[in-house]
């Protein structure tokens, strides 16, 4: 019974994660803006999620749960990033290793 103060002010205490929340946000833009779509992308689908249970958190004022959820949020959709870019180096490559084996047989062609 002596800790349920103590706790309830450690609850209060805890600011309002604006900025974090703004961090989220941005992430989302930045994957969005590349292309991901969530119905493409597990992690940027989880991302969304998260940002909304966030957005739930603050107006609850459980700001605690608030960041808890933005971070994530923020996290996942830099993963959805991520991954994008990766695929796309991947393609790249494949391309690239394409490009070279057909240079590679007609310069065989030219001996």
């Amino acid at each position: 019974m002596a800790m349920l103060p103590l706790m309830l002010s450690a609850c209060a205490s805890d600011p309002a994660p604006d900025e974090q929340l703004r961090l989220s946000e941005q992430a989302l833009s930045q994957a969005k803006a590349l292309g991901v779509s969530a119905e493409q992308s597990a992690s940027l689908r989880l991302a969304e999620e998260k940002f909304a249970l966030a957005q739930a958190a603050m107006t609850d004022e459980d700001y605690k749960q608030a960041r808890v959820h933005a971070e994530q949020a923020e996290l996942d959709a830099r993963l959805a990033e991520a991954e994008h870019l990766t695929a796309k180096s991947q393609q790249q490559l494949v391309e690239l290793n394409n490009a070279i084996n057909r240079l590679r047989k007609q310069l065989g062609g030219l001996q």
